[in-house]
């Protein structure tokens, strides 16, 4: 069974040690203790919890047929173009999603700061990696 200290739940829901603290107290996650008797969190409640609650933003194209099965809803919060390309910033949810593409597909998208739009991810290989036990 994965377990996960307060400390790092709390980091990758993206909430304070003591939003989780209560969480646990209110039953939404097992009191767990590690072997040093700190408090952890078990990794399968953590991510039960997360895709439950994930900051998602409703999808505005959810009408719109596609074989892209990553879509990720957010709000535009970077545009840097140059006269051919340009780079685009979303936060979907906790996470940010950057996107290159040309300065004209901006412009024919209407992308701007605060826009909502949909980075919707199609690749052959993705890459998972775990964190080095430090503790």
């Amino acid at each position: 069974m994965s377990r996960l200290r307060v400390k790092d739940a709390a980091r990758y829901l993206g909430v304070s040690d003591d939003t989780v603290r209560r969480l646990v107290d209110a039953g939404t996650f097992s009191r767990l203790s590690d072997d040093a008797g700190r408090a952890v969190v078990d990794g399968r409640e953590l991510a039960v919890h997360a895709k439950a609650h994930g900051g998602a933003l409703p999808d505005p194209a959810s009408s719109v047929r596609s074989s892209a099965r990553n879509r990720f809803v957010g709000i535009v919060t970077e545009v840097v173009t140059d006269t051919v390309m340009a780079q685009v910033e979303l936060q979907c949810g906790p996470h940010r999603v950057v996107s290159l593409m040309s300065a004209e597909a901006v412009r024919d998208l209407g992308l701007e700061v605060g826009s909502v739009a949909v980075a919707s991810v199609k690749a052959t290989m993705v890459t998972v990696e775990t964190p080095d036990d430090d503790d």
